[in-house]
């Protein structure tokens, strides 16, 4: 008996390594098996989440940011995290207001309210808002027929396409309806915009996000319409008469504000000047709480190095967590980490986690040399059922790294319920599947790891 309780003993370390124990020289199928298990067993991603959320929205410039900022270095900090510290950003300061009130009234009488919320960015309606005609566009060329639009609100009604198995596509292809869709209205002479939201889900809820102005053209207020009311406010249209809306939004925009993003480390054993970025990014719109986008991203990045730290790993390569500022309406988080990071030392990869904390299903790389040499570990990344390896953009955050030739990857779950809940009231904590969030972490650190042993 005192044999078989000896036998038991020691196979709980090779299952549960503690941080003196784990064997620096087991293969690497058997170290992510350790992860799944360290990650799996201990499911830490949630509670870290449940943290961040419980602070609130978090939108660039706001006073719920700069609490996520001092959250983010204190967990960071208890981690055991080393030269943890803040990467200072001048950010945006974007206020909604209080009034998003839009109303349609057909030439019979009809009226329509339509649930509206002010896109990220938009300047305000004059106080006692603006009336016009509405004219329904689906693509910019429609928008070059002379005097089509002058005077007028453009109601931009592309829906995004249901076919794309891929949802991040079909809302690449329809996003430019926000982004710069009031710059192209107002170039053809329209004084306030009405965007469909872009969601794929048909009910009441507008959905926000940034509007991107062309200075060479006036800006004009612009809001986002629940898809519902999109559908209501096309049927009215279509009755042959005329139809005006009523706009009203007091939204504003403040001087930027010094703020930071997050970094965090466990240093290489070999070569600590090569660095492996894990990256989420900490802000999130006003509207929800983040859950998925992004503070699921930041509880994979916290968690991914925490699993690598617990089993007592000593990575090659320093592994860096960074919560990125500002991602949602400005990029000046990831500008500023790549002025003043991107110089010290040698950044030989980085991998962004924005995508939501759904059931993994993979990575996405940009460069194809890179591309091929990852897909020879995608029968470690499967173990956490991330093995789908494939071309495709790693995210807005490493834009800037990017551009200078650092191999960027992104991490890619399950999109289908994505876009149920981006940029809305719905981005809350309870869409977020323990598990899934967990699997996540996991496929991240066993990337993470897998660089930081390889190199590329």
């Amino acid at each position: 008996m005192k044999q078989l309780l000896i036998y038991a003993l020691v196979a709980s370390v090779v299952v549960f390594p503690s941080l003196e124990c784990f064997p620096q020289t087991i293969s690497p199928k058997e170290t992510a098996t350790a992860m799944l298990k360290e990650g799996m067993t201990k499911m830490q991603a949630y509670d870290m989440l449940s943290e961040l959320t419980a602070i609130g929205p978090r939108l660039s410039g706001s006073e719920n940011y700069e609490k996520a900022v001092k959250w983010a270095k204190a967990k960071m900090l208890s981690l055991g995290f080393e030269n943890v510290r803040l990467n200072p950003a001048q950010i945006p300061h974007w206020v909604r207001g209080k009034t998003e009130f839009a109303e349609a009234v057909h030439g019979n009488g009809k009226k329509l309210p339509l649930t509206i919320c002010s896109l990220g960015g938009s300047i305000p309606t004059p106080m006692n808002g603006i009336t016009a005609d509405v004219i329904e566009i689906h693509s910019f060329d429609e928008l070059k027929k002379p005097g089509i639009a002058k005077g007028k609100i453009v109601f931009f009604n592309r829906p995004l396409d249901p076919t794309r198995l891929n949802t991040f596509e079909a809302y690449s292809d329809a996003s430019e309806q926000r982004t710069k869709g009031p710059s192209q209205a107002a170039a053809a002479g329209a004084v306030a915009a009405i965007v469909r939201s872009m969601t794929l889900a048909h009910d009441d809820v507008p959905h926000t996000g940034s509007v991107m102005y062309d200075e060479k053209f006036p800006k004009i207020p612009a809001a986002a319409v629940s898809t519902n009311d999109a559908d209501a406010l096309s049927a009215l249209l279509k009755e042959r008469a005329a139809v005006h809306v009523t706009l009203k939004l007091d939204c504003q925009q403040l001087p930027d504000v010094a703020s930071a993003s997050v970094i965090g480390e466990i240093r290489g054993s070999q070569f600590s000047d090569q660095i492996v970025l894990i990256g989420g990014h900490l802000d999130s719109w006003d509207l929800g709480v983040g859950a998925h986008d992004d503070g699921a991203g930041c509880a994979h990045t916290l968690e991914a190095l925490s699993i690598i730290k617990r089993l007592g790993l000593k990575p090659k390569r320093t592994i860096r967590a960074v919560l990125f500022a500002n991602e949602e309406n400005g990029l000046k988080g990831a500008r500023a980490y790549t002025d003043s990071e991107a110089k010290v030392g040698k950044h030989i990869a980085c991998i962004e986690t924005d995508a939501g904390g759904f059931s993994p299903r993979g990575f996405t790389v940009a460069d194809p040399v890179t591309l091929a040499k990852i897909q020879k570990w995608s029968d470690l990344f499967a173990l956490a059922g991330a093995g789908e390896v494939t071309s495709g953009n790693p995210g807005a955050d490493l834009l800037y790294l990017a551009k200078l030739g650092i191999p960027a990857i992104g991490f890619r779950p399950d999109s289908q319920r994505y876009f149920d809940y981006h940029h809305s009231t719905h981005d809350t904590l309870d869409k977020v599947h323990p598990r899934e969030l967990e699997l996540g972490a996991v496929a991240i650190a066993i990337m993470a790891y897998q660089l930081s042993e390889n190199g590329l």
